[in-house]
């Protein structure tokens, strides 16, 4: 695929690539870690200054009307440095959720929050009996005098414990399975009701389990008509893919330079390892999965925003399944051959594997997109 950046872009990677390499390096980001949110509020605070969280926003709302592709620069920054601030929960999903389901006076009031980084968000639509079915949706909102009334569970918020503010998905009418009567609505994270049970995925992200009872939202903070939110939430499903596909090929650039500077330095009966030829094939292999991983998330990119949604289902499946093998392979290796050191906690590449694991189990797993389109085959 032929893409070139618009000298724009270009900038944009430049100035991140200098951020992240000058305050990204492992060991900070181990500290970061280790700080009460899990993620370094200073980063924050920068990226906020450099615009990025306001990035795909209409600049009437308060944004800098950047596209997908934008994102997807700021996507594979992070995915080269492991970044663990919520700019996926708060910007790419529940974003995506505000521009497809939020009326204008709801983004005027709420993107600017998002913008200066005074505002967190997380989509919480996932339940524990769904896995990926979008529709599956048991938690239940009903009418009452002043606004809608919710009960239910949702399960993996991805960075649900330090939201601020919810988008949660519940059902209006119709049973289990009925792709109407699903609503989104807006929860204050600390309202009456709402119970989170926080913890760390096992790439060090953080997530929460949420329980809701009786918990009282205002008609105001339903987004989107009552009834109709599945369209939204397959968009947001559809930008994380586009979100992770991105940071995938920044995770396995890493693994790549970092496989290929071990081969140069291990040195094994007297030679070092990169010497071997099958080594040096199988690092090629890597560069070559790289490669056509990357050009799958330049099709998301592209696709994401399409206005033909069986055109863009279809492309984005075909970037999750081709992305997700191909950071399978990379990560696979990149452990292989830096041998037991891979695998340990103080190494670097086994926290990248990790994260190429769980991006792959996000927003549907390899298997369930081959299934999708094999169904559109048959």
């Amino acid at each position: 695929m032929d893409f070139e950046y618009t000298e724009e872009q270009r900038l944009l990677r430049e100035s991140l690539d200098r951020l992240l390499g000058d305050s990204y390096g492992f060991d900070k980001r181990k500290a970061y870690l280790a700080e009460p949110e899990g993620y370094s509020k200073a980063m924050w605070a920068q990226y906020a200054e450099l615009g990025l969280l306001g990035l795909p926003f209409a600049e009437e709302h308060g944004g800098f009307g950047g596209g997908p592709v934008d994102v997807m620069i700021v996507m594979e920054a992070f995915g080269r440095v492991l970044a663990l601030e919520p700019y996926l929960a708060t910007v790419v999903l529940a974003g995506t959720a505000l521009r497809h389901a939020g009326s204008a006076a709801q983004n005027a009031a709420l993107v600017p929050q998002i913008a200066e980084g005074s505002l967190r968000l997380a989509v919480a639509h996932g339940e524990r009996q769904a896995r990926y079915d979008l529709n599956d949706v048991v938690t239940t909102a009903k009418k009452t005098a002043s606004g809608w009334r919710l009960d239910g569970a949702k399960s993996v918020v991805v960075h649900g414990d330090i939201a601020d503010r919810l988008i949660v998905s519940a059902r209006i009418s119709g049973d289990r399975h009925d792709p109407d009567g699903i609503g989104l609505f807006l929860v204050d994270a600390k309202a009456n009701g709402v119970a989170r049970r926080a913890y760390k995925m096992r790439d060090g992200t953080g997530a929460a389990d949420l329980a809701l009872s009786d918990v009282d939202v205002a008609n105001a903070d339903a987004l989107g008509e009552p009834g109709q939110g599945l369209a939204a939430i397959e968009r947001v499903n559809e930008a994380g893919i586009m979100a992770t596909c991105a940071e995938a090929v920044g995770n396995m650039e890493t693994m790549l330079a970092m496989t290929i500077e071990y081969m140069k330095t291990r040195v094994q009966f007297g030679k070092a390892i990169g010497e071997n030829q099958a080594l040096q094939h199988r690092a090629t292999e890597m560069m070559m999965s790289l490669e056509q991983g990357r050009s799958l998330a330049m099709l998301a990119a592209i696709m994401v925003d399409d206005d033909n949604a069986e055109q863009r289902a279809h492309d984005l499946s075909t970037a999750k399944v081709g992305v997700g093998q191909a950071a399978r392979f990379v990560s696979q290796n990149a452990v292989q051959l830096h041998g037991g050191i891979g695998m340990t906690e103080e190494y670097a590449v086994g926290h990248y594997f990790r994260r190429c694991m769980v991006i792959e189990h996000s927003f549907g797993d390899t298997g369930y997109h081959l299934s999708k389109l094999a169904a559109q085959i048959a």
